[in-house]
C-alpha cells in the first residue's frame, strides 16, 4: 500500500511528488487522511456528490424540456426558426450575467446557503412560466430568462465544492459523474418533453410543472445532509484558504493563466456545437423525414419511431460513455503523459468533425446511417465535458476556482451556446430568403447552417492542442501557490 508523502519539500522549497492513492485497496490512508482534512467522512462526501449530481440533472432536464416541447411552441407562439433560438439565447444571457455575481459570492460567502437561494428562486420562476397564455410572448421570454438565476448558482459553485473533498483520480471521478448529468438530462428533457405534452394533448404548459417540485427536493436534500467543507481542505492539511482579493484582482490573475484561457476558449467550441445541435437536431430529423418517406411510406422501427425518444437516447447514452470514457482515458494517458488531458481533448473534437458532417450529409438518404454518425460525433464530443473542468481545477488556485468556473460560464456560452442557435436559425431563414418555400427547401436551409458546427469543432481542437504547451508549467504554478 503506497504511502502519503508531504507535498513540501522544505530543504528546497519545490513540490515533492504528490501522495499516490492505491485504488485496489479502495479507501486507502491518503484517501483517508483527505477526509481527514475536510472533517466530512467519505460516504457523506460521495452523497454531496450525488446531490449536486441531482442538482445539475434537473437543471438539464428543464432545459431541454423547452427544446422537446419546441414545435408546440412555435405553433402556439407562432414562431419562426430565428425565434425559437431566441429562446435558448435569452436564457443563456441571464445565465452569464448573473455567473459572475455567484462566482465571487461562492469564493466569500457559504456556498451551501447560495445553491439553496438560487435553487429556489429557479423553481418559482420555472413554475410562474408555466401559466403564461399564449398570447404572451414577450413574458415567457422574460421568464426564460430569469431562470438563469438556478444555472448560475450551481454551475459556478458545485465543481469548486467537489474540488473541496477529492484529490488527484479521486476528483476527476467525480467530476464526470457530476457533468454525466448534462447529457442524461438533455436526453430526459427531450424526452418527458415532448412526451408529455404528447399526451395531454399538445398543452406544454404542464410540462413546466414538474421540474419545480424536483427542485424543492433538491433545496430540501442540502438543507438536509450536506456539509460544506472549507475552501482548499482537501489539498492542505489545516489550512483554510480565505480570499480577501477583489473581484477584478482575480480576473487579472486568471486571464494571465494560458492553459486556463485556451481550455476555456476550446471549451467554448464544444458549448457552440453542442448548443446548435441539442436546439435544432429534433427539427433536423423531422424534415428529413418529410423528404424521405413522403411519397414512399416505410412500415420499419426506425420510420415509426419518434425523433425525440431516439435522439435523448442517443444524448443520454453518448453522456454516459463519453465523459466516463474521457476521465479514465486521459488518467491513463497521463501516467507516461503530463499533457493527457488537452490531447484527450483535443483528439476529441478532431475526431467528432467528420462524422457531423457525414451525419448531417446522409440525413437526406439514410436515417438510420446519419443516427450512427451523430452518435459517434457526440460520443467524441463529451470525452472532455469532465477533462475541461479537471484542468480549470488544477490550474487554479482554490480561492479563485468559483469565479474561474463563472468567467469560464461567461466566455463558453457568450461565444457558445448563447448565440449558436439563433446564428443557426437566422442563417436558415437567410438561405431560404426569396425562394419558394418546399419541403426540401426546409431541410437543405437547416442542413446547411448546421455545417458551421464541423468548422467550429476543427477550431476546437486547434485550442486544446495549444492549452497542452502550457498545462503542465501552470499545474506547478498553481500547486506551488496552493501551498503557500
Amino acid at each position: 500500500m503506497a504511502s502519503c508523502h508531504e507535498n513540501i519539500d522544505e530543504e528546497k522549497g519545490l513540490l515533492a511528488p504528490p501522495c499516490e492513492i492505491n485504488e485496489d485497496d479502495g479507501e486507502s490512508p491518503s484517501a483517508q487522511d483527505v477526509h481527514d482534512r475536510t472533517g466530512i467522512s467519505y460516504t457523506r462526501s460521495i452523497i454531496t456528490v450525488g446531490i449536486l449530481f441531482y442538482i445539475n440533472l434537473i437543471s438539464y432536464m428543464d432545459r431541454f424540456t423547452i427544446t422537446g416541447t419546441l414545435p408546440y411552441l412555435q405553433k402556439s407562439f407562432n414562431m419562426k426558426d430565428s425565434g425559437s433560438g431566441l429562446l435558448q439565447a435569452v436564457f443563456l444571457c441571464s445565465f452569464m450575467l448573473l455567473a459572475p455575481v455567484f462566482g465571487y459570492l461562492g469564493d466569500h460567502w457559504n456556498r451551501k446557503y447560495l445553491l439553496c437561494i438560487g435553487i429556489t428562486l429557479w423553481s418559482a420562476v420555472i413554475l410562474g412560466s408555466s401559466f403564461i397564455p399564449d398570447e404572451y410572448y414577450w413574458l415567457f421570454l422574460l421568464m426564460r430568462g430569469l431562470v438563469g438565476i438556478g444555472a448560475a448558482s450551481y454551475s459556478t459553485i458545485a465543481p469548486s465544492i467537489i474540488a473541496d473533498l477529492f484529490i488527484a483520480d479521486q476528483r476527476s471521478r467525480m467530476l464526470s459523474i457530476f457533468w454525466t448529468a448534462i447529457p442524461v438530462g438533455c436526453g430526459l428533457g427531450y424526452i418527458m418533453g415532448a412526451k408529455l405534452t404528447s399526451a395531454i394533448g399538445g398543452d406544454w404548459h404542464w410540462t413546466l410543472r414538474v421540474i419545480p417540485g424536483l427542485g424543492i427536493i433538491a433545496v430540501l436534500l442540502l438543507l438536509l445532509i450536506m456539509k460544506e467543507p472549507s475552501r482548499g481542505a482537501a489539498e492542505q492539511n489545516g489550512q483554510k484558504h480565505t480570499n480577501n482579493n477583489s473581484w477584478m484582482s482575480d480576473v487579472k490573475a486568471l486571464l494571465k493563466n494560458p492553459s486556463f484561457m485556451l481550455s476555456m476558449l476550446g471549451f467554448t467550441t464544444v458549448t457552440f456545437i453542442s448548443g446548435s445541435l441539442s436546439h435544432w437536431a429534433l427539427s433536423f430529423y423531422k424534415r428529413a423525414r418529410v423528404l424521405l418517406y413522403r411519397g414512399d411510406p416505410c412500415q420499419t422501427v426506425i420510420c415509426q419511431s419518434d425523433d425525440s425518444q431516439i435522439f435523448g437516447m442517443i444524448t443520454i447514452i453518448t453522456g454516459i460513455v463519453g465523459v466516463g470514457a474521457g476521465v479514465e482515458i486521459s488518467k491513463r494517458f497521463r501516467k507516461v503523459n503530463p499533457r493527457a488531458d488537452a490531447l484527450v481533448c483535443a483528439c476529441g473534437m478532431l475526431g467528432s468533425a467528420p462524422f457531423l458532417l457525414l451525419a448531417l450529409t446522409l440525413a437526406r438518404f439514410s436515417l438510420v446511417a446519419s443516427y450512427i454518425l451523430i452518435f459517434i460525433g457526440a460520443l467524441l464530443l463529451t470525452l472532455n465535458f469532465a477533462i475541461v473542468d479537471d484542468i480549470l481545477l488544477s490550474v487554479v488556485t482554490p480561492r479563485r476556482r468559483s469565479t474561474a468556473e463563472a468567467l469560464q460560464i461567461i466566455v463558453s456560452h457568450l461565444l457558445g451556446d448563447a448565440w449558436s442557435p439563433y446564428l443557426i436559425g437566422v442563417l436558415s431563414d437567410l438561405i431560404r430568403k426569396g425562394k419558394p418555400e418546399s419541403d426540401l427547401l426546409m431541410f437543405n436551409s437547416l442542413q446547411y447552417a448546421l455545417m458551421v458546427c464541423v468548422f467550429v469543432s476543427a477550431i476546437g481542437g486547434g485550442f486544446f492542442l495549444a492549452t497542452a504547451l502550457f498545462l503542465e508549467r501552470d499545474r506547478k504554478r498553481a500547486d506551488i501557490e496552493s501551498q503557500g
